[in-house]
């Protein structure tokens, strides 16, 4: 299974950084798009045909949702656009959020269902999307968000934290995982962290070490945050192999030997 990171940062994008998008793929199949946020469309198509990737996400801020609409103009209106559907995961009330800002007219909502198959997460429902199987967590984290694990062909686990803060369902999905990418927006300083909301570098590590995961990659690091306090942070915490994504990266996610 291969993450490949199509962007990573957090709550806003900036110059050559784009925001939550990780394109993930079992050898042999299709691929699928964890989460797509400011700029990460015009990154996916330097991997991937959009006409053929499926997406998950984990809530509805815009920081994790809003190049979708950019995705459904190319569906429809690229010179081979789609022929099918494709599966859209997301919380209650992702076609409404996604319509809304895929219509040109004020107050009313783009009919997205010629051009994807929307699914609501059910927590702890599984589902199996192009080779992946997919157990969503609820999590810590306003409005409804879900953190995912996923298992690939050959049982290899990457958990995804979504957007959260300390709560024992992150723990939870993210048990013995082989990679953990882990969001880790603030440093610990009380001054700057709104309580609950995400993750310190502290708290990742924390989290990391008690689900006893095998790696742990930071992301969603805000940009007025020191990237290098972070990892400085999580590995007081966490022993492990441990490490900052940057886009672009690709991650190969395997079983140990």
């Amino acid at each position: 299974m291969r993450l490949t990171v199509l962007g990573c940062s957090g709550s806003v994008n900036g110059p050559g950084a784009a925001c939550s998008g990780y394109l993930v793929q079992a050898d042999g199949h299709p691929p699928v798009l964890i989460d797509c946020g400011h700029g990460v469309f015009g990154e996916l198509l330097q991997h991937a045909n959009p006409n053929h990737v499926a997406v998950l996400l984990s809530h509805l801020h815009a920081d994790h949702c809003m190049d979708l609409p950019a995705m459904l103009v190319w569906r429809r209106w690229a010179p081979e656009s789609a022929t099918e559907r494709s599966f859209l995961f997301g919380p209650e009330g992702t076609a409404l959020r996604i319509g809304a800002g895929s219509s040109e007219y004020p107050g009313e909502i783009d009919d997205i269902s010629d051009t994807y198959d929307v699914r609501e997460w059910q927590d702890r429902v599984a589902v199996d999307v192009h080779g992946l199987h997919i157990e969503p967590f609820k999590v810590n984290h306003p409005p409804a968000t879900f953190g995912l694990r996923i298992t690939g062909p050959d049982g290899e686990v990457l958990a995804y934290s979504g957007d959260t803060g300390v709560c024992d369902e992150v723990v939870e999905l993210a048990r013995d995982a082989d990679l953990f990418l882990c969001e880790a927006s603030w440093t610990h300083d009380p001054d700057v962290r709104p309580e609950g909301l995400h993750l310190s570098g502290v708290e990742a590590g924390q989290v990391a070490a008690d689900a006893a995961v095998r790696s742990l990659a930071l992301t969603h690091v805000v940009p007025w945050t020191d990237s290098d306090a972070i990892l400085d942070e999580a590995s007081g915490a966490y022993a492990g192999p441990l490490q900052l994504v940057h886009q672009g990266q690709i991650i190969e996610v395997r079983k140990p030997v």
